[in-house]
């Protein structure tokens, strides 16, 4: 059956009747598209675990959740949505938090937990970082801005690798699956969307690791030797370790993939 609230017109009505409108700062766009929410819950299945979700809006991706039968947290900053998704979600058995996201203990969901979530731009990156970082997950699957899905999928050698890119790399195996495109949305934004996929392979943070990796991203146009000497590594150590893995002194970080800053970063904390 059709979700009622996957037409403009309905969220339209649903809105006017509460007295509301999508609020820019909290980056509401709400999906309408029937045949992309279809797409986005089988992206998700099995629903092995509990499933959270970040921003359910007016409920419609909730709704399609918990009629899978999912044990469903929507995590939603808006207080103002209460009402409706009172509304929208009656009879569903879905646990509603109203909270910043940001400040969710998620280091405290249980084990195999899945994110299902149009996520707010604005928090989408940070957010994902965090939840990898936990390890408690067993699938993330998301709606983000297609450049932050670029940046999170990209390989070596291109213009969208960085941080990000190895962030998600040394935690999870990584699929863009689709493009949606902003009439999927209401109201419309002004950029498209991307279906991402992650799925966490069990790797713990690093923070040696990413803090290496930070410095040398944190200025993309220098080497990779300039920028990590200037970032306080000793110049003489980085130059030994760059030679060792057979590296040019002119390399910049785009061009090493995970395993080579991986070995960077042990070559140059154990170096004496």
């Amino acid at each position: 059956m059709a979700n009622p609230l996957t037409s403009p017109k309905a969220v339209r009505e649903l809105l006017a009747r509460h007295g509301l409108f999508a609020d820019k700062r909290f980056g509401q766009n709400f999906l309408v598209s029937e045949a992309h929410l279809r797409r986005i819950v089988e992206a998700a299945r099995p629903f092995t675990g509990p499933v959270y979700e970040v921003g359910p809006g007016l409920g419609v991706l909730t709704r399609a959740l918990a009629e899978t039968g999912a044990e469903v947290v929507a995590i939603e900053k808006d207080f103002r949505l209460k009402p409706v998704l009172g509304e929208t979600l009656k009879g569903l058995p879905v646990r509603l938090v109203f909270q910043d996201a940001l400040a969710y203990p998620w280091e405290e969901v249980p084990e195999g937990s899945l994110l299902v979530a149009n996520l707010p731009y604005n928090i989408a990156t940070p957010l994902v970082t965090r939840l990898l970082k936990t390890g408690r997950f067993a699938r993330l699957v998301f709606l983000v801005q297609k450049e932050v899905a670029e940046r999170m999928t990209a390989r070596p050698k291109t213009p969208a690798y960085g941080l990000l890119s190895l962030r998600v790399a040394h935690h999870a195996e990584a699929e863009r699956l689709l493009d949606l495109p902003p009439g999927a949305f209401f109201p419309p934004p002004k950029v498209v969307s991307a279906l991402v996929r992650l799925r966490p392979k069990g790797v713990p943070d690093d923070p040696e690791l990413f803090a290496l990796i930070e410095a040398a991203f944190a200025k993309r146009r220098k080497t990779l030797l300039n920028a990590l000497s200037g970032a306080g590594y000793p110049k003489a150590r980085v130059e030994e370790a760059l030679k060792a893995l057979g590296l040019p002194p002119a390399v910049r970080a785009e061009e090493l993939d995970l395993e080579a800053f991986r070995r960077l970063k042990a070559l140059l904390y154990t170096s004496v």
